[in-house]
This record gives C-alpha cells, structure tokens and sequence, in this order.
C-alpha cells in the first residue's frame, strides 16, 4: 500500500519537473494502449497494442522513445490469430526473448476467439528474427504476463472468464519450455464495489517486485469508464501462488485518474539502468469518460517512484 501512495505523490512531482532521466509525459500520443518498457544492453525498448501486428522502438533515452524507429517484427495471417492484436509483453528467458500477446480471429466482431499466445527471438530483441512459438491456453485469456518464483518457479497470468462470470485474475504453471502452461487458477475475482464500474473487470495483470514483496499489479473497472484504474495483489510470500488464499487484495484502487488523465490502467514495470529506482508505464487518455480505443497515450512514472505515461 505504501508502494503506490509514494507513487501518486510522486504522480504530480514528476509530471512538472521530469527526473533525472529527463523525459516529458506522453511518451506516445496517440498511440499508446497496453504498453511495455524494457531496458537492456544501453536500450530502451517500447511495445504497445497496434492492433494488427507487432512492432518494436528503442532508443537509449526514455526521451527518446518519442521519436523512435518502430519495426514489424512480427505479422500472422494464420486466420485464427491475425487479428485484434494487444497487449504485448517482451520477457527473457535462458538466452532468448519471447514476446507473449493476445490475438483473435479474422472477421470476429465479439472478441470471443481471443486467446493467449507467444512468439520466441533471440539474445537480442532487435537485430534478431521472431518466430510464433505456440498459444498458451484454449480458453478465452487476454493480457498475459509472467509472474517469477524463486520457490516457485515461473507462472502465466492472465485476465480470463473460463467458470466466472466476470474478467478475473487467473494463473497457470508454465512450463520448462515457456510456451505451455499448466491447470487454471482463478486467484482473484471483481468481488468489490470499487471494480465494477461499467462491468466488474479484472486484466492488464503484471508481476511488481519491490520492496522484497511479490506483487499483482492489475487493471479494474471497464476502460470505457474514467475509473479504470490500477490496484494490487499482494503475495504473501509462502502459499503455493495458484491458491487464492496466497494472495491480498488492495483496499481500493492505488493508481487512478488525476491531472487531466483518466482511466489510467494496463501498466508494467521496469528498473532503471542502476538498478536504484523502478519505474511504472501505463496508458491513459485525456477523454473524461475514458477510453478504450488508439486515443490512449503512454506515461511513465519512477518510484522510488516515478512514472511513465505512453
């Protein structure tokens, strides 16, 4: 909870006078839905939802992500998964990248065929080639992020609907391979009041370590909503992480709309190149009634904290 009081304090500092990074919010506008920052070898890499591909900017400034190169480094005609492309995440695993993401079929208006699915690079997420690796669950799942054990090992979290009414938190085991996945676990459900704006929604779920605690940062409330917004899932350091009991749910949403941004949500983290700070990345528009749709800018924010807006 502390974690992202800090934050919204430093939410107002930063936006006024930048940081040590020196950088100005949006980092992306428009453009800028369900984004990722990873920084690796002296880059800066920015993913975000393009909608019918997947594409990649770096830069060696998080300033410099403004006016980056993007590439294609990947597109799909496969029918069943070229479409209604989102929420892509770039994660390293024994000596290669892989790039986990959400697709649908051609044609589909109700999203219902929206599956989970990743792609696998090399030792460099730039120079070298991507190739679809296989999809990760049958059900309908959007949002998928990797969330590390080191008792533990590494797990698929995803916003799914397989036995509940309502988007909820869910998680598998994933596999040596990094590709398959395990059982289901629903961990975490829209249960209160303050995540059912619209329609009670849990998604954009992504691993938050800090502070030497083990954290679920996710997205509640329906984006078309200004109070879309992110709240926590805190581990409770022991309990077997498929098991619900393992896991506290935040009294309320920790990061929300404020100075002019609404429906903040789908975030994910990163640390800076000394390891000293971690920096949030999240959407948000400037429509008062939130949006779900390309109008959606990318901020960044650091906490010690800090954050970045895209």
């Amino acid at each position: 909870m502390a974690l992202f009081k800090l934050l919204k304090a430093t939410f107002v500092i930063a936006s006024l006078f930048g940081s040590a990074s020196a950088f100005t919010n949006p980092i992306r506008s428009p453009g800028g839905s369900d984004p990722q920052v990873t920084y690796t070898d002296g880059w800066y890499y920015l993913i975000s939802t393009e909608w019918d591909n997947l594409q990649l900017a770096r830069a060696e400034t998080i300033e410099g992500l403004k006016t980056a190169e993007s590439k294609i480094i990947y597109s799909d005609t496969n029918a069943s998964r070229c479409c209604n492309v989102w929420a892509p995440e770039l994660h390293f695993f024994d000596g290669s990248w892989y790039l986990y993401y959400t697709a649908g079929n051609s044609g589909s208006t109700n999203l219902d065929n929206q599956r989970s699915h990743v792609i696998k690079g090399g030792a460099t997420p730039w120079e070298d080639d991507w190739a679809y690796a296989g999809q990760l669950t049958t059900d309908w799942g959007i949002d998928g992020s990797i969330l590390r054990f080191n008792s533990w090992g590494n797990y698929f979290v995803y916003s799914c609907m397989t036995g509940v009414p309502n988007q909820s938190t869910c998680i598998r085991k994933l596999g040596d391979d990094y590709v398959s996945t395990g059982d289901l676990s629903i961990i975490s459900q829209p249960d209160q009041s303050w995540e059912q704006s619209g329609v009670p929604v849990h998604e954009g779920q992504v691993g938050l370590y800090f502070g030497n605690k083990t954290y679920i940062a996710y997205s509640a409330n329906y984006c078309w909503t200004p109070d879309y917004c992110v709240a926590l899932l805190e581990w409770d350091g022991t309990t077997d992480p498929a098991l619900p009991a393992a896991w506290t749910k935040s009294n309320g949403c920790q990061l929300s709309s404020a100075n002019g941004n609404f429906g903040t949500g789908h975030n994910s983290f990163f640390t800076s190149p000394d390891g000293s700070e971690t920096w949030i990345t999240f959407h948000a528009t400037s429509n008062s009634a939130g949006a779900c749709d390309d109008s959606r800018t990318k901020l960044l924010k650091s906490f010690k904290v800090k954050y970045i807006e895209v």
